[in-house]
């Protein structure tokens, strides 16, 4: 890494640009995973970069989801691991998910070089063969029969929207982190966190123990995904409105 001082204004997101820069050189990330990062950190721009109001009661309601599934399991790729391999590690303990690595531009290489950063960061990772489970003619069509193909609950960070929309045409609630709301990815997901991904599972795990310490018992939300979406371009245009006060 760079000798980026932390008093530097733009800190983390240059922390988090050579983060995933240096994990394209070790084939974690794909080339174009750099695109996608830049995308969603333009709409950051457009929250604030902060989890806003309706972004955390996405997040809470994707908590009580998570833990009233019967099989939930979070989707990983390589960005998502590259960012975010720590959070997902504390997700998944917090919610007791299963953890499966699924990637566009798929290798047996990467799968090996992102389950093995998401084990060093802690997690537990669903290995096997795989099939061609969800209706789709590339990478991301391909999953593990009893891991993603028979999950009630997918959460996928930083999404494909094709993908989402596959899963969901299966009978499969998503929940998607993906910080554009008028992406096709926001819009087919049945739980829309609008989000940057370090901020959002973290806020997902503490609900999820806050949830089981309770003692309550938890049972499937009603969710009104538009809802969510709405608010973030709510969030947006009034973040924008007072940008040059």
């Amino acid at each position: 890494m760079s000798d980026i001082p932390s008093s530097h204004p733009r800190y983390r997101s240059l922390i988090t640009r050579e983060q995933l820069a240096a994990h394209t050189k070790t084939g974690v990330v794909s080339l174009e995973g750099l695109t996608s990062h830049g995308r969603g950190e333009a709409f950051d721009y457009l929250l604030g970069e902060k989890t806003s109001a309706s972004a955390l009661e996405a997040e809470k309601l994707a908590a009580r989801v998570l833990l009233a599934a019967k099989h939930p399991v979070l989707s990983i790729n390589g960005n998502t691991a590259a960012l975010a391999a720590q959070e997902i590690a504390q997700l998944q303990k917090a919610s007791g998910a299963e953890v499966e690595v699924n990637l566009f531009h798929r290798t047996e290489e990467r799968i090996a070089l992102v389950t093995n950063v998401l084990e060093e960061a802690g997690c537990i990772v669903s290995k096997g063969a795989v099939g061609r489970c969800v209706p789709l003619p590339h990478g991301r069509g391909l999953c593990r029969p009893e891991g993603i193909g028979s999950a009630d609950v997918v959460l996928v960070p930083l999404e494909d929207g094709d993908r989402c929309e596959a899963l969901v045409s299966m009978g499969k609630l998503v929940i998607t982190v993906d910080l554009n709301p008028i992406d096709r990815t926001s819009k087919t997901a049945s739980l829309p966190i609008v989000d940057e991904v370090t901020r959002a599972l973290p806020n997902i795990a503490q609900e999820c123990d806050r949830l089981k310490a309770s003692g309550e018992t938890i049972s499937m939300p009603e969710i009104d995904a538009r809802y969510f979406l709405r608010q973030a371009i709510k969030d947006m245009q009034e973040h924008l409105s007072h940008a040059l006060d």
